[in-house]
């Protein structure tokens, strides 16, 4: 943790000066990108194509230099880098950029979409727009959003139901909605950086953690935590965002590139999310993974008691309205 704290602080101190210069706007630009996960992940894929196509269609006076695997820490730290002008992109699920935009938070709310159609609708239609333009208050901007499947619980013991949850300890993004889903469960929180989760399952500090089927594989966990139960509680998007100030330090052209591209990676990431759910799911499989098909309405009613504060919440209700008739 010292050697992070220290990295951190060189970084916000050194990466501005690596920063682009006051006259390069006009001339060359490379952008600064950092997320949290494996170079193997879909996200990554679909963030490196991104880059490709701005390098292509800037001719290369405008560049993405990709950190990835946590080079400069998990999401809170990069979010906080871009807030403090140390970093000028980085990739955040709607869970992790909750503790900055609240509204973030709708997409904890347990069961709210019916299907995978349902959630593309409203991620990427006015809904979602509306969800997203509240991230600017916070120093940001969302270039793309990505699809991220729904999140299920893999344990070192077998959830036939949500009674089996129970006394366990459950890895999460530690947010207020996140928690409370956990406890609802009779299971317990514990907020862990994804890049320690391997360890925590393989010494048993936790029992089981909640994440989509591709994550699961790429990370490994599937060594160490067996059983993966499909309840899909949530359904979760990524986002790719871009620091307000380097945003307007760009020129027209350079933001019409970075737009193109940035949406062009949208399309490429679904096309490699389906591939690669289906791909996971068979590495697992012959990992020793027991996928098990559970029952949810018992997860339901548990969450309902969440369900219903988000419904009366005066900061939700409308999204959540507007994301049901989206549905109809």
């Amino acid at each position: 943790m010292k050697f992070r704290k220290l990295v951190l602080s060189t970084l916000c101190i050194a990466l501005p000066a690596l920063s682009v210069s006051t006259n390069a706007f006009a001339e060359k630009v490379t952008l600064k990108l950092a997320h949290n996960l494996d170079q193997s992940h879909v996200i990554h894929k679909a963030l490196d194509y991104m880059a490709k196509e701005v390098q292509e269609k800037s001719n290369g006076d405008l560049k993405i230099r990709i950190y990835p695997n946590r080079q400069m820490g998990d999401a809170r730290e990069t979010i906080e880098l871009l807030q403090n002008d140390a970093l000028d992109m980085t990739k955040a699920n709607s869970s992790e950029l909750e503790p900055f935009v609240k509204e973030m938070a709708v997409f904890t709310c347990p069961y709210l979409f019916n299907d995978d159609n349902h959630f593309k609708k409203v991620l990427y239609g006015p809904v979602g727009k509306t969800i997203t333009d509240k991230t600017q208050s916070s120093g940001f901007m969302v270039l793309s959003s990505y699809v991220g499947g729904s999140r299920n619980f893999y344990t070192k013991k077998p959830i036939y139901s949500a009674a089996d949850l129970k006394g366990m300890k459950i890895r999460v993004i530690s947010t207020p909605t996140t928690n409370r889903i956990i406890e609802l469960l009779g299971a317990s929180p514990v907020p862990i950086p994804l890049g320690e989760v391997y360890t925590a399952l393989q010494q048993g500090v936790i029992d089981g953690a909640e994440n989509n089927i591709p994550s699961y594989t790429s990370t490994r966990h599937m060594e160490v935590a067996k059983f993966f139960t499909e309840n899909q509680h949530t359904s979760m998007p990524d986002y790719l965002v871009i620091s307000n100030k380097i945003w307007n330090k760009l020129d027209e052209k350079q933001r019409a590139i970075l737009l193109e591209a940035a949406k062009e990676s949208e399309i490429y990431q679904q096309k490699l999310w389906d591939e690669e759910t289906v791909k996971a799911r068979q590495q697992a499989e012959q990992n020793g993974t027991t996928f098990i098909q559970t029952d949810k309405q018992p997860f339901r009613e548990a969450l309902k008691p969440l369900y219903e504060e988000f419904t009366k919440n005066p900061n939700y209700s409308k999204i959540i309205a507007d994301i049901e008739v989206a549905g109809k």
